[in-house]
């Protein structure tokens, strides 16, 4: 091969570990104009015989390769899909946990809309930059939001726990004004601003408020929930020169933005900021990545601040911002205890909760938050009082209506003809209140009131300042008008039963952001719930809690104290992984142990030092796995089974005491 030759490196399209790294091929004559950095191509894969999906990420000479490349095989679009900035965060994260770049790329870069681009070509030359405006973040002092985005500056902002209305009519939760005042800080300075919000709910409050602060034209929506061609829109216009404030989920933070100016991101304990595909990488770790190597600013905005924001604001990585003025939302711990009142006792609501609600309703709404969905979450028999279980997979039975059939909480399968296992009794016995359940007490505690279900399958965004009793699942509470009368927080015993890592943290957080839809000066009434965080909730001095948790998890060597993998498969594979990181120093390993549904686990625990080496040894590992598929012992016909090594890193669920784990 001549050594003037153009020779492209093209990331395949695939999830084989093995074929996660550049591969080159020869640029023909003919392609020479077209092949640039960023687009589509097809490319020939000689060991599958067969062409394959890719992108360029570098153009170069052939240096002093002397053997034969293969030719591309042609060049799908001429757009520049993949950006540098983009592909570098990819390679940063997926090294860090130990994953694939492509998949992530996948992530960042949707499919291909043929009318879509064709018209975007058509109209690319024509750009209009409608001027920004900059307007000053309600309760804070803008000066220095503005400092922080000309040093590029880290920041913990502690939002005010009100809700606000926006020109229109609107109402929203003060942090999204908050956001879109800096969005507009950002975009004055000529550099574009990434949101990103948990999930739709909140999508539809920030761009309320970024609709009253900027022309249309400067807000892009990016979210899972569009439309193929509406989300390769969306990316096209990122490409363009003009800042924009880029709105969207957990995958908005790929979003392309070459000069980028801000990246926020509301409530980061949130879940759903954790990425459910591989490599699994949070939305806060890829937001710390970029900001890193773009320089630009970074703000985590929260009612109630995760360990993982308090880790870093303790080491100095992150600065803190309060509002101007203290905001103490008015909140009252009880216990729960029988009331006087039958009905109220039925509504498993407290003689002092039951006066708050009575009140507020004279004046305005009341948001009663539950712990479950459904009518009865949990069935036991009649007779022995054991726990009705599914006779296809032994989940847990429940109801979702009073007329509903009891069904499985795992697998859905009805159980109509259900018989204990313990004592073959057939009379079922309701265990727990739901959303719905809960609604019918109430219902008849409170007659001629309006009673309003908000949960997953009935979402709410939005309600008026009228009566009304809103029974809403956590996360899933809808904005008031002018703010709840009375917020009364149910089931808090419930929740902080479960066995997770997280859920003093969880609960915290989901009381905060219930607590903050309320009007200024109504009364909050937490049932249930005593201890730190009950006084953390009613002093509201979050971070305080978030503190003391982080201390105890460094005496325990837990997340986030100290980072951690999941490493799971057969139990040879899982043995010899773990061997391979045996001579890194300040690791230590938990298990391994057996799962339920086959196979074993073990916990990689290790210092954030030591990140690089153990992703590096485990990646190897996971790849020796993926290419050592022997023959059959004894000449059998057919290869081994497919590898099964898994690995996944930071998980949020690996100290938690799920069903899965045997041992």
């Amino acid at each position: 091969m001549s050594a003037s030759a153009r020779v492209a490196r093209v990331l395949i399209d695939s999830p084989l570990p093995q074929l996660d790294r550049l591969f080159d091929y020869r640029i023909p004559s003919e392609l020479l104009a077209e092949a640039v950095p960023g687009v589509r191509v097809k490319v020939p894969l000689r060991s599958a015989g067969r062409v394959a999906d890719g992108i360029i990420v570098e153009v170069g000479d052939a240096g002093g390769y002397t053997g034969v490349l293969s030719d591309l095989d042609s060049v799908v679009s001429p757009v520049r899909i993949l950006t540098p900035e983009v592909w570098s965060l990819a390679r940063r994260l997926a090294d860090r946990a130990a994953g694939n770049a492509s998949d992530i790329v996948r992530l960042a870069v949707p499919r291909r809309q043929v009318r879509v681009e064709k018209a975007w070509l058509a109209g690319e030359s024509v750009e209009t930059a409608v001027p920004v405006h900059t307007v000053a973040v309600p309760g804070f002092d803008t000066a220095r939001f503005e400092s922080a985005l000309a040093g590029g500056e880290r920041l913990a902002v502690d939002s005010v726990p009100i809700v606000v209305e926006v020109p229109g009519g609107r109402w929203v939760g003060h942090w999204a004004t908050e956001m879109a005042a800096t969005a507009t800080l950002a975009l004055a300075r000529g550099g574009s601003a990434i949101l990103c919000v948990p999930d739709y709910r909140d999508q539809e409050q920030l761009v309320a408020a970024l609709e009253a602060v900027l022309p249309p034209e400067r807000v892009v929506h990016l979210d899972a929930r569009q439309s193929n061609p509406d989300r390769y829109r969306a990316v096209l216009a990122c490409l363009g020169e003009t800042p924009l404030a880029i709105v969207g989920n957990r995958s908005v933070v790929y979003a392309p933005a070459a000069r980028l100016g801000l990246i926020a991101i509301w409530d980061d304990g949130d879940p759903l900021h954790v990425e459910p595909l591989s490599p699994y990488v949070h939305a806060r770790d890829a937001a710390l990545v970029r900001q890193e190597q773009q320089g630009s600013a970074l703000f985590f905005f929260g009612h109630a601040r995760s360990t993982e924001v308090e880790r870093l604001v303790e080491l100095g990585w992150l600065g803190e911002v309060g509002p101007e003025r203290s905001y103490q939302p008015r909140v009252i711990p009880t216990s729960q205890q029988p009331g006087q009142d039958r009905l109220a006792a039925q509504a498993r609501i407290p003689s002092s909760a039951w006066r708050e609600a009575r009140a507020a309703l004279e004046h305005g709404p009341v948001l009663v938050q539950v712990a479950r969905p459904g009518y009865a979450p949990r069935l036991s028999c009649g007779t022995c009082g054991q726990t009705a279980r599914c006779a296809k997979c032994d989940g847990p039975l429940g109801l979702r209506s009073a007329r509903a059939v009891p069904s499985c909480g795992w697998c859905g399968a009805i159980a109509a003809a259900w018989a204990c296992g313990n004592c073959e009794g057939t009379k079922l016995r309701l265990v727990g209140q739901g959303a719905g359940r809960t609604a019918e007490d109430l219902g008849r505690a409170f007659p001629g009131v309006r009673v309003i279900i908000a949960d997953g399958e009935r979402p709410i965004l939005t309600l008026g300042s009228e009566p009304a009793l809103v029974i809403a699942t956590r996360g899933a509470e809808p904005v008031a008008a002018g703010g709840y009368r009375a917020v009364l927080l149910l089931d808090g015993e419930r929740m902080i039963a479960r066995e997770s890592l997280r859920v003093g943290e969880d609960c915290l957080r989901w009381w905060c952001n219930a607590v903050a839809l309320a009007a200024p000066g109504a009364t909050s009434v937490l049932v249930g719930v005593g201890g730190a965080l009950a006084s953390a909730l009613a002093t509201w001095r979050r971070s305080d809690y978030a503190r003391s948790e982080l201390a105890d998890r460094r005496r325990l060597r837990f997340p986030p104290a100290v980072r951690v993998a999941t490493v799971t498969g057969g139990e040879d594979d899982v043995q010899r992984a773990v061997e391979s990181i045996a001579g890194i120093e300040r690791v230590d390993v938990l298990g391994p142990v057996e799962l339920a549904a086959g196979g074993v686990r073990a916990i990689v625990r290790f210092d954030y030092g030591e990140g690089a080496p153990v992703a590096s040894a485990l990646r190897a590992e996971v790849i020796r796995n993926a290419t050592n598929r022997r023959k059959r012992a004894g000449g059998a016909a057919g290869r081994a089974p497919l590898p099964t090594l898994k690995v996944r890193f930071d998980d949020a669920l690996s100290f938690d005491n799920t069903e899965q784990v045997l041992g």
